[in-house]
């Protein structure tokens, strides 16, 4: 399967660095008169609702028209807004903003803190946006560095030369999500491995590595020994085991609880995409002893 220069980034770039700061918002007190000069304006098509700075909910053109519909013009926000926050944490990968568009069919995400305080949003047209940037730029760096250092010499001589990379992930480090995955990309860069190959790595070792921090309970570890033939990632972890494997494997499917997902995460594509990325992937999961995930990828 090929994947593209678009695809790599959307697993590299965050949230944050595509995302729009300068958020207009309204208060539950708002009326829907108001919301509706707001939108015209503005010519946006929802804002979130603050109550005292914190994040209380979404009022949308769906609910202006709804209420407008049986003359509700000044009625209070608060009465007529979307309750449910579909967030992400700005520190995430766009991916995961990728994930909630496609699991929820929303035209905007509410992009938030750790302690859950807004600091963005983010629509479809921020991350195409964001994407030709990260594009741009990436062509210019790589226009800068064209002398990549190669580590498998053939005047090496060995039964079976070999780089091992190791790294430990803390559970629910979700601020640290991405970092190990970003570091192998890194490594591989300096081996000279092809992109193509290298955004297959990218795409498996960071659903890898997010997996480790949603599900497990005491972290885990993500092992990457690179060949010169093949890529071989151990990824193995103590946590609860995978209760049916077949059932995890199906896209969508998630066990992740209600406040992961809330953050953004969890989305159920992790293992999915392995495989779509992989030339082979096992799974071994034992109930309350952990899983170890093997992929392997031809050079």
């Amino acid at each position: 399967m090929e994947f593209t220069k678009k695809q790599e980034l959307i697993y590299n770039l965050p949230i944050e660095h595509v995302m729009r700061k300068n958020v207009i918002t309204v208060t539950p007190d708002t009326t829907i008169r108001q919301l509706k000069e707001i939108l015209r304006i503005n010519r946006i098509s929802g804002v979130p609702v603050l109550d005292g700075g914190h994040l209380v909910g979404v009022a949308s053109i769906e609910d202006l028209i709804k209420a407008l519909e049986v003359g509700e013009l000044d009625v209070p926000v608060g009465q007529r807004m979307t309750r449910q926050l579909i967030t992400v944490l700005e520190h995430a990968s766009i991916i995961e903003a990728v994930k909630k568009f496609s699991q929820f069919h929303i035209g905007r995400l509410l992009v938030v803190n750790e302690k859950g305080t807004l600091t963005g949003i983010l629509t479809g047209s921020d991350i195409t946006r964001g994407l030709l940037e990260a594009i741009n730029l990436n062509d210019h760096a790589k226009e800068l560095k064209r002398n990549p250092q190669i580590i498998f010499r053939e005047d090496i001589v060995s039964d079976q030369t070999s780089l091992i990379l190791r790294y430990h992930i803390k559970e629910k480090d979700f601020k640290s999500g991405g970092s190990a995955s970003s570091k192998i990309k890194r490594a591989m860069e300096q081996l000279g491995i092809s992109p193509q190959i290298l955004r297959r790595v990218a795409i498996c070792a960071y659903e890898a590595e997010m997996n480790l921090i949603i599900h497990t309970n005491a972290g885990g570890e993500l092992i990457v020994e690179i060949e010169p033939e093949l890529i071989r990632m151990t990824i193995t972890d103590r946590g609860p085991g995978i209760p049916d494997v077949e059932q995890a494997m199906s896209p969508g499917f998630s066990t992740a609880p209600t406040w992961i997902q809330e953050l953004g995460f969890g989305a159920g594509m992790g293992l999915a995409n392995i495989k779509k990325c992989a030339d082979s992937f096992t799974i071994q999961s034992n109930l309350g002893t952990g899983t170890q995930l093997d992929i392997v990828i031809q050079l």
